[in-house]
């Protein structure tokens, strides 16, 4: 009898594929994990806002609260892949990543609210990254070549983050004053107003 190996688990989500589901689909719940500035500038109409820190910090608790039929959002794809990896590790497996992200969506003519332009984190954190690599390759030219060390020092960071899939820089820019809005989400603010699964928009999801 011939070996049938399981089919693999599909964990991404078209634009295209997310305008039908919120046509067809009632239970569905989209969640934007960028920053409250970034979401401010550009999200998926009637998504949700929980930034990737407060969803990891509340991650069981948002897995008991949300349906099967999940989406992560975020810029390109890193921040909502590591939700996904969140909430699945607290037992909702079922989320979804929105490929090209928010912008992504836009651009396929999906339907969006805009708001004050801003730069994305992801923008912030290569603009950072790569001035700081700058001066130090100039100072350890012109001023000490001690501070070559810089750029090995950010050059170490980009690869930890890669190999750990987190961004330290990306979490320190976020607590900056221009990537704050006048109201942050919170648990009450944010998780809480997401509407709770019931068990048979569940068992319909599944069907």
């Amino acid at each position: 009898m011939p070996m049938t190996s399981a089919s693999p688990t599909i964990t991404t989500v078209s634009p295209q594929t997310l305008r039908e589901w919120i046509t067809e689909h009632e239970d569905l719940v989209v969640l934007d994990v960028r920053s409250a500035a970034e979401f401010e500038s550009l999200h998926v109409r009637g998504s949700y806002n929980v930034p990737l820190p407060l969803l990891s910090e509340h991650a069981a608790e948002l897995a008991e609260r949300l349906g099967q039929r999940v989406v992560l959002v975020c810029q390109s794809g890193a921040r909502a892949e590591q939700a996904r990896q969140r909430l699945a590790g607290a037992g909702l497996d079922t989320a979804h990543v929105l490929t090209g992200g928010a912008p992504g969506f836009a651009d396929a003519g999906g339907d969006v609210v805009r708001g004050s332009t801003r730069w994305d984190m992801e923008r912030q954190v290569r603009m950072v990254a790569g001035s700081a690599v700058v001066l130090g390759l100039a100072g350890g030219r012109f001023v000490s070549p001690k501070l070559r060390a810089l750029a090995g020092i950010i050059g170490t960071g980009l690869t930890f983050s890669a190999v750990s899939n987190s961004c330290a820089m990306g979490k320190a820019l976020s607590a900056m004053p221009w990537n704050k809005t006048a109201t942050e989400p919170t648990r009450e603010s944010a998780i809480l107003q997401i509407p709770a699964a019931t068990a048979d928009s569940e068992q319909a999801t599944a069907a």
